[in-house]
């Protein structure tokens, strides 16, 4: 072989590995997504429409440089722990997992894999993270409210219902976060004249039963704070306000725009857009120690008008003048 025919093999021969190079696709990730509520909820979808899109916004594509699994647990414990094992042995880059519930059932599971939350009101205090400024571990994200919220419930009720003088807290005892909020509640009572109680559902016959008897009493409303069985069992919340004219509060405004009166909490579909750029930096190399537990940023005040019509409340111009939305 001639000096010239081998210099010019060598040189191709060197220029091969990076034309191969280039023509590599792109690493593929891996995000594991444990969900509370059920696969056909219109909620759930939504929430993680607004995820998927922020991803796509920056630079991230199930299918492209993503692979996503998802696991649907409907506010059972037992599906969390089992779901939780599977999609750890799957090796994901990250998991987003919304409520405490869920997490705790992942930290069981894992201490190593990344885990970004949303809706937690009291991670400090359920053992998730060492400080909101600090994490410490392998879970951080996004805070629900704090409990100090949960007495602005029964405030609205008595701005939009005046004669109510007994409420009933609708709440899972399974989750440990409803008694910081009962004690946020039950602080302001005695200012508003009002006396609480508490009403325990652990499913749907259980929930119908228990408002059916409180409702036998005069002059009372529910308050029915954040829990994943609430929102699992809306639609009859809904219908069981309406039924016994109960003037009721909620923390999510599904349940407005779904019938129920009026609700005041964050708002959770931003939760999950906000909660892809966490998953984001992680996948860039961030760790979740690191990343310091976010509050909400956006609260809504939605209001029903019809719904107060069909129990004969005037809402004051105060209130409809401080809501985000009203349903006409």
């Amino acid at each position: 072989m001639k000096r010239r025919e081998f210099i010019t093999l060598l040189g191709g021969a060197a220029a091969w590995p990076l034309t191969s190079s280039a023509q590599q696709p792109e690493r593929m990730r891996r995000i594991g997504v444990l969900m509370n509520l059920a696969a056909d909820d219109p909620e759930g979808q939504a929430r993680l429409t607004a995820f998927l899109q922020r991803l796509q916004q920056l630079g991230w594509t199930d299918g492209r440089n993503l692979r996503i699994d998802y696991r649907w647990g409907t506010g059972d414990a037992d599906r969390y722990g089992r779901y939780a094992a599977e999609l750890v042995a799957l090796a994901p880059d990250v998991i987003l997992a919304p409520i405490a519930a869920v997490v705790v059932a992942l930290r069981r599971a894992t201490r190593a894999v990344p885990i970004v939350f949303v809706q937690v009101t009291d991670p400090v205090g359920a053992g998730l993270v060492e400080s909101l400024a600090r994490p410490g571990g392998n879970a951080t994200g996004f805070m629900n409210y704090e409990y100090g919220l949960s007495g602005k419930w029964l405030e609205l009720l008595k701005q939009i219902a005046p004669r109510v003088t007994r409420a009933a807290v609708i709440r899972d005892p399974t989750e440990a976060t409803g008694i910081g909020q009962f004690a946020a509640i039950q602080s302001m009572a005695p200012s508003l004249g009002v006396v609480i109680s508490t009403v325990n559902m652990h499913d749907a016959a259980e929930i119908e039963r228990v408002v059916a008897a409180f409702a036998r009493g005069p002059n009372g409303g529910l308050i029915v704070p954040g829990a994943t069985l609430a929102t699992l069992n809306r639609e009859l919340i809904i219908t069981l306000a309406a039924r016994h004219r109960l003037p009721a509060v909620y923390s999510n405004s599904i349940f407005v725009t779904g019938g129920g009166l009026i609700a005041y909490g964050p708002d959770r579909v931003d939760q999950y857009r906000r909660a892809a750029g966490y998953v984001d930096r992680i996948l860039k190399g961030e760790k979740p120690a690191d990343l310091p537990v976010q509050a909400p940023t956006k609260y809504e005040l939605v209001i029903n008008l019809k719904t107060a019509k069909a129990l004969g409340l005037e809402v004051p111009a105060t209130l409809l003048a401080r809501a985000d939305e009203v349903i006409e």
